[in-house]
């Protein structure tokens, strides 16, 4: 059997209609791994809902209620082979109730695409979804100006749109001579998996071909074993599967594991019997590695959505309050302390209170700008000190990045976004 290609995992993230599923759907189709038949029923299908066009997109938007309403819900998973990779593709939701999902895709990203349509430009939600993609620590964004059929192929929107994005790249710390952007249409293929003749004028790369020239992935195999628990599924003649990324280590069969917080809050420990990925089973898997697996002594009770598998001998801790930098993105009006948000930590999603607004600070230079501030508006970089209201798993920046982002949301907003720099443990 030949040596697997690395994995790399791409989000795909952008407004709600400036067509990300039908660019990943078309991106399939061209690249062989979805048939002509299931094309056709798609298509059938597509004309049925009165959403002629939206068949590329039902590629990846498997689930009937997204069919009828014609946006994305779940994260999807799909796998492309690359010269280099072996791309996991995750197509993130757009739409605003969806965020809290587009939030775990991004943090299991290695790289991402930002699709924005030609003929609409830049969005308020596409400054958003950088800060995230930023937040997560997602590095290597490409930017896929998409619709260009709509936008009859000019050279001069694609520039306009362009020109827009670059400042926004630059707001967030990203810089856009170094950026690939793509002129494209997702629904007649063009510059997707196809070079297009219809814009001469364009001399990059297109969306495939860029997968290759994204840097390759940084793979922390030498920190501590660390798999937050996406989702876990009951299957039959095997049990408890949960299932997730490996964020950080190694993880090996007959691994002693700890399951952390656990109902209990105190941690369920177990053996991990099992490991699979894309239906092999393996005697190992690392960091990047996307994985469903079975733990002796721990049943379905024991682990839920938010929870972290951990090598037992370095558990990771359970805290009781932490400090953290934060930077506000969207807040309508100001944040003052005592606010208690929804936080999202890895997968878990944890209600915690801001209880001191310890300094704000200069976000490029990390120096004071003000000690103790009153409250926080938007744009604001700060130095806080959370408290959980419930059990939730964390680590520094410093012990281990990958541990230590998180984003705010509150009333279907991503309020701020940040990493913990310190941290009291549990008792």
């Amino acid at each position: 059997m030949a040596k697997e290609k690395p994995n790399m995992n791409v989000v795909f993230v952008g407004h709600v209609d400036a067509g990300k599923s039908t660019c990943v759907g078309r991106l399939l189709y061209d690249a062989g791994l979805v048939s002509e038949q299931e094309m056709k029923k798609l298509k059938e299908e597509a004309v049925k809902y009165g959403k002629v066009g939206f068949e590329f997109a039902y590629v990846m938007d498997k689930i009937k209620e997204e069919r009828e309403r014609g946006v994305t819900i779940d994260l999807m998973y799909k796998k492309i082979m690359t010269k280099k990779w072996q791309i996991t593709i995750i197509d993130a939701p757009g739409h605003r109730d969806f965020v809290k999902n587009m939030i775990t895709g991004a943090s299991q990203a290695d790289a991402a695409f930002l699709v924005i349509a030609a003929p609409s430009g830049v969005q308020p939600q596409t400054t958003e979804h950088l800060w995230l993609l930023r937040t997560m620590g997602v590095k290597n964004i490409g930017v896929a100006i998409n619709k260009m059929d709509a936008a009859k192929y000019s050279e001069e929107i694609f520039n306009k749109v362009k020109e827009e994005v670059g400042k926004l790249l630059k707001g967030v710390g990203v810089n856009p001579e170094t950026t690939p952007f793509i002129a494209c249409a997702g629904l007649l293929g063009e510059n997707v998996v196809k070079k297009s003749d219809k814009m001469p004028w364009y001399k990059g790369p297109t969306i495939l071909e860029q997968f290759d020239l994204f840097p390759a992935p940084e793979v922390p195999t030498n920190l501590a074993m660390r798999m937050p628990v996406q989702d876990v599924y009951e299957i039959t003649g095997i049990g408890t599967v949960p299932v997730g990324k490996i964020e950080t280590g190694i993880m090996k069969q007959g691994m002693k594991v700890i399951v952390l917080p656990g109902r209990t809050g105190k941690g369920v420990a177990g053996e991990v019997k099992t490991i699979e990925a894309h239906h092999e089973t393996l005697p190992e898997a690392q960091a990047g590695d996307n994985v469903g697996i079975n733990i002796r002594g721990v049943g379905k009770k024991d682990i839920a959505r938010g929870d972290v598998i951990c090598d037992a001998a370095k558990p990771i801790p359970i805290v009781e309050e932490f400090i953290a930098t934060i930077t506000v993105i969207n807040h309508p009006s100001v944040l003052a302390k005592g606010y208690t948000p929804v936080f999202h930590i890895h997968t878990a999603q944890v209600p915690c209170q801001f209880a001191e607004l310890i300094a704000q600070i200069d976000p490029r230079s990390g120096e004071t700008i003000k000690e103790s501030p009153d409250f926080l508006k938007n744009g604001d970089t700060a130095r806080v000190r959370i408290k959980p209201q419930g059990n939730v798993c964390l680590e520094t920046q410093k012990e281990n990045p990958y541990m230590s982002r998180f984003a705010v949301r509150d009333a279907g907003q991503t309020v701020a976004a940040g990493m913990c720099t310190e941290i009291v443990k549990k008792k």
